[in-house]
C-alpha cells in the first residue's frame, strides 16, 4: 500500500496488474472458512491446501482463493472483507513469480552469498527476493528460509527494489532436498548394478559429464512416455552417482531443465527425483 491508499485500492491496482489477490485478517492470516464451507461442506478442505469444487463467491479458501477479477475483488462479499482486512496478500504462482521468503539477519546473509541478485521486498524482519518463475512451495527449506510460490499466498509489501531475475537452480535445489520421501512410482525398471559396491566408478569430472550430457540427451529426445524417461533417467544417474556425493546442485538442475522443457512440472521433477532415491535406499 502507498500512502493513504485503501487495502481495496490497493487489491484492485494489483489485480488490474494481473496480480491474484485476496484479504488476510488481522494476524495476517486468510479469512476462515464462510458457514457454507465449513466443515468441508462445499466439497474443500478445512486446512485450505487443496479445496474442493467450491463455489463460494466468498474469499475464504486462502490462496485459492486470489483472484484477478476486479469485478469480484470489488464485489458485496469480498468488499466486506476488505472492509476487515489487515493487509494485502497475493499468490505468488498465479503471478508468474517465486518468493524466497527471508526470516532473519543470518538468513538474508545467506541469500547475499548464495543467491543471485534480484528484485527485494524489506518485511518485518526480513527480505522478500522475488524471482520470475514458479516452483513447488515449501517451508523451512533452511533456516529462516522459506519458498512461496504455487499453492501459497504472500504478504504484498510494496513493489521493491532491484530488477528481478528468473528463478535460479539453487532455489529448485532447495526444494528437492527438503522434498519429503514418497511412495515410489511402480513400473518397470532395470537399475543398473552399482560399480564397485556403491562407489562412484568415476575418477575425474568427464565421467560424470558425460552421464549428465546422456541424461539431458535421453530426457530432451524422448517423444512419448515423457513421465517414465524422466523418471528412469533419474534412476540411472542416481544408482551411479547418488551416494559418492559427486552430483551437484548444477547438475540436478541441467536434469530438471531438461525435463520442464519437455513439458514437465518442478513438483513432478522433485517427486520423480524422491521417488529415485527411495527405490534406491538413498
Amino acid at each position: 500500500m502507498t500512502g493513504t491508499e485503501s487495502v481495496l485500492g490497493t487489491a484492485l491496482r494489483l489485480a488490474v496488474a494481473g496480480v491474484p489477490v485476496l484479504p488476510l485478517r488481522a494476524g495476517k492470516g486468510p479469512f476462515g472458512n464462510c458457514r457454507s464451507c465449513a466443515d468441508s461442506a462445499c466439497g474443500g478442505r478445512p486446512t485450505m491446501k487443496t479445496p474442493g469444487p467450491c463455489v463460494c463467491p466468498l474469499p475464504c479458501h486462502g490462496w485459492a482463493a486470489a483472484t484477478t477479477d476486479t469485478a469480484v475483488v470489488s464485489s458485496g462479499p469480498w468488499a466486506a472483507a476488505w472492509s476487515r482486512a489487515e493487509t494485502v496478500a497475493y499468490h505468488p504462482g498465479g503471478a508468474g513469480v517465486t518468493v524466497v521468503d527471508l526470516d532473519d539477519a543470518d538468513a538474508i546473509a545467506w541469500a547475499r552469498e548464495s543467491l543471485p541478485p534480484t528484485r527485494t521486498v524489506a518485511t518485518t524482519r526480513g527480505e522478500h527476493w522475488i524471482y520470475r518463475g514458479t516452483m513447488p512451495s515449501a517451508n523451512g527449506v533452511r533456516l529462516g528460509v522459506d519458498i512461496k510460490s504455487s499453492m501459497s499466498y504472500a504478504r504484498w509489501l510494496g513493489p521493491g527494489t532491484g530488477t528481478m531475475g528468473p528463478l535460479p537452480a539453487v532455489v529448485h535445489a532447495l526444494i528437492v532436498r527438503s522434498v519429503a520421501p514418497v511412495r515410489p512410482v511402480r513400473c518397470a525398471v532395470s537399475v543398473p548394478a552399482l560399480a564397485g559396491g556403491g562407489a562412484c566408478p568415476h575418477r575425474s569430472p568427464v565421467f560424470l559429464e558425460r552421464g549428465i550430457a546422456i541424461g539431458e540427451q535421453r530426457i530432451s529426445g524422448a517423444s512419448s512416455a515423457i513421465h517414465t524417461t524422466v523418471y528412469r533417467t533419474f534412476l540411472a544417474v542416481l544408482s551411479a552417482h547418488g551416494r559418492c556425493g559427486c552430483l551437484t546442485e548444477a547438475h540436478i538442475s541441467r536434469l530438471f531443465t531438461a525435463a520442464q522443457a519437455k513439458g514437465e512440472s518442478s513438483r513432478h521433477c522433485a517427486d520423480a527425483w524422491s521417488n529415485a532415491r527411495t527405490t534406491l535406499g538413498l
